[in-house]
């Protein structure tokens, strides 16, 4: 009964739809509304830019470098810039966790949420035109309203998100997001401006033969997953790897498949950051019916200790991720 409901709302304005099932929300007020406007207005305008970024000198690097040692494109910034103004403006969110800036940004001690984003990931795919997104997460914050943020508003698990996304700039841009109650997602009809529904509630098969994993760094794996990697060669998957989370995330769950950031030799504790790429991303998995683990725990339920921690990432259908994880040393 309720896949047949949302199967005849294909089609209906992302405005609609929010409100039109506002009551699975369990603090319904219109503030996960607001929010989530809030969100889809910044990538409206970020989309225009990234669709214009040949045209105009926003392509390239900016010569600097954000928190994770990463080198910062110019579209970074202005993302990062975009999304800020349009939540400090909706006046929902107290404060904002982003990849771009080195601790969190108070935006307003009224607010009762706290975002995670990351504003443009993938953006060394700027240049070459090819897929990026935008990854987010909300969490309610825990202090009173009207006080100054304290860490337990900040450093929150994946288990306490409200709700979660991603927006992928490709062949068409869509908005896919959670509230706990199945994914869905919303195409960007661009001569209208408006988001439409389109993939109503999402599900990642089972199982599938796509593994998406840099094998650039084959030599510095750990021997689980390597096994794992020729273990799927042997199988005759596909290996895909786009090298935006977003997309590759975003194909598997259409697709089934598995996507691995595992730690290396460079980087020990994997190259993904928890807070604003993993949790949001595990959300949406979960939440569509896969799994996402750092090789051995749930990935949600990994307390943070720090803004810009990273974590090794195994994400996507369910039979694919134990079949890694069965692999672990």
């Amino acid at each position: 009964m309720e896949q047949s409901r949302i199967a005849d709302s294909i089609g209906i304005p992302l405005d609609r739809f929010i409100k039109n099932n506002q009551e699975q929300f369990q603090y319904a007020s219109g503030e996960l509304s607001q929010l989530l406007r809030d969100i889809a207005l910044a990538s409206k305008v970020v989309n225009r830019e990234v669709n214009k970024a040949g045209l105009i000198d926003i392509m390239g690097a900016l010569g600097s470098q954000n928190t994770a040692g990463d080198n910062q494109q110019k579209l970074d910034v202005l993302a990062n810039i975009r999304f800020t103004r349009a939540l400090s403006k909706g006046g929902e969110a107290c404060a904002l966790i982003s990849e771009e800036t080195e601790s969190y940004v108070d935006l307003n001690n009224d607010g009762k949420y706290v975002i995670a984003i990351d504003p443009l990931d993938g953006s060394s795919n700027i240049d070459v035109n090819v897929s990026i997104g935008t990854i987010f997460s909300i969490y309610r914050r825990r202090s009173p309203v009207g006080t100054v943020i304290q860490e337990e508003d900040i450093l929150q698990m994946g288990t306490d998100q409200v709700a979660a996304g991603y927006i992928l700039y490709g062949s068409s841009t869509m908005l896919v997001y959670t509230t706990g109650h199945g994914v869905n997602g919303f195409t960007h009809d661009p001569t209208l401006g408006e988001y439409f529904l389109s993939h109503p509630d999402m599900r990642m098969p089972d199982d599938g033969k796509i593994f998406s994993i840099n094998e650039g760094q084959a030599l510095s794996f750990a021997p689980s997953v390597t096994k794992y990697v020729n273990y799927c060669k042997e199988k005759g998957y596909t290996g895909r790897y786009i090298g935006s989370l977003v997309a590759d995330f975003h194909r598997n769950l259409l697709k089934g498949g598995i996507y691995i950031y595992p730690a290396t030799a460079k980087d020990k504790n994997g190259k993904l950051r928890l807070m604003y790429e993993c949790n949001a991303l595990a959300f949406v998995a979960e939440q569509a019916g896969g799994l996402a683990t750092d090789g051995r725990n749930r990935i949600m339920e990994i307390r943070p200790s720090a803004l810009h921690q990273r974590t090794p990432f195994y994400v996507g259908s369910k039979e694919m991720v134990e079949k890694a994880c069965s692999f672990a040393d």
